[in-house]
């Protein structure tokens, strides 16, 4: 196994020496530095974090954190800003996902265990825990969820401009009557497309069926009953806006085991662009929550925390992209 006194020998100088180049100490010549680092690199050098934690104070943890893992996200959503996050992070770097929900004890969670926190909130009931962390002076970033505060960095997503986009699209192919499959309740996702899928509606004249607007949780199985309701409807409306893409799935489904066809009897449009909406039959029109986009300025902002002393915190805002496909029918041709 290669360690630090194998390169050390090769290089002729100290294991001390060594470390440090590997750590980028600015006591260490940049020539002998990149000696070293080309070295390790041609031995494929494998540092010892645990051992290297010892001596920086590091854990090589950073800790993810999303309202819940059990209740109200998404497979689909939890699954995907996972993948993002892991292929962005520093390869040192390990991540620990953790629901906020099940903390019982902070300070067992996050203290002396984790070098920094990325949270994606969906709910204020974050806030206890994001405040824990900022007052205990760990790196935080808060992503998806725009925060009344601006001493974090924060990057959210604009669920109101997502959801009126889908709307007035919506209203450009013609319909009139509307249904709604909400999220989870206590989610602020939740609340504010309920809001802009009302004004949407209401700015443009048009009506609401209020006995199609139902409960859902983000989840594929509520999608599929919320839809079954509305689809016994004596009279159900000409479209359906999913507050997600896995409520609209079980939309789709429920609309296929009762004969009703998407999008010539009932059209639908869900919200995340997930990664197997472009594979549903029909294709699944969708507001697009670029993911990717989240993660980047996420990790961007969270590795100036850690390496800046003088970085100063912002919030940024990632609009939504309406991605047009094949579930919505376009009544002006009927």
């Amino acid at each position: 196994m290669v360690t630090i006194k194998t390169i050390a020998k090769i290089a002729g100088v100290s294991h001390t020496t060594v470390s440090r180049a590997l750590n980028n100490n600015p006591a260490v010549k940049e020539e002998t530095r990149q000696k070293i680092q080309k070295i390790a690199t041609e031995l494929g050098y494998s540092p010892n974090l645990g051992a290297r934690g010892l001596v920086t104070n590091q854990t090589y943890t950073i800790g993810l954190f999303f309202s819940s893992i059990s209740t109200g996200t998404s497979t689909s959503f939890l699954t995907e800003v996972i993948k993002r996050l892991h292929v962005a992070l520093d390869k040192e770097y390990m991540l620990s996902v953790n629901g906020v929900d099940d903390l019982i004890n902070y300070n067992i969670a996050v203290k002396s265990r984790l070098d920094g926190v990325i949270a994606v909130s969906q709910s204020e009931a974050d806030d206890e825990f994001i405040d824990f962390v900022k007052r205990n002076g760990l790196p935080i970033v808060v992503l998806n969820r725009l925060l009344r505060r601006h001493d974090i960095s924060n990057i959210g997503f604009d669920d109101y401009a997502g959801t009126f986009q889908a709307l007035k699209y919506a209203i450009r192919m013609g319909h009139k009557s509307f249904g709604m499959i909400e999220g989870i309740e206590n989610f602020e996702s939740s609340a504010i497309r309920k809001r802009a899928f009302y004004d949407c509606i209401e700015r443009h004249g048009l009506k609401v069926v209020p006995e199609a607007v139902i409960p859902g949780n983000y989840s594929v199985a509520s999608g599929y009953q919320a839809m079954k309701q509305i689809l016994f409807l004596p009279h159900f409306p000409t479209f359906v806006f999913c507050a997600n893409d896995d409520m609209a799935i079980g939309a789709l489904r429920a609309c296929h085991e009762l004969n009703v066809q998407v999008p010539r009897d009932i059209s639908i449009i869900g919200f995340d662009d997930s990664s197997y909406s472009a594979y549903t039959m029909p294709a699944l029109t969708t507001i697009r929550k670029p993911i990717d986009k989240l993660s980047e300025l996420g990790l961007s902002a969270f590795d100036q925390l850690m390496t800046d002393p003088n970085y100063r915190v912002k919030t940024q805002l990632v609009e939504p992209e309406l991605i047009i496909r094949d579930s919505v029918r376009n009544l002006n041709q009927a």
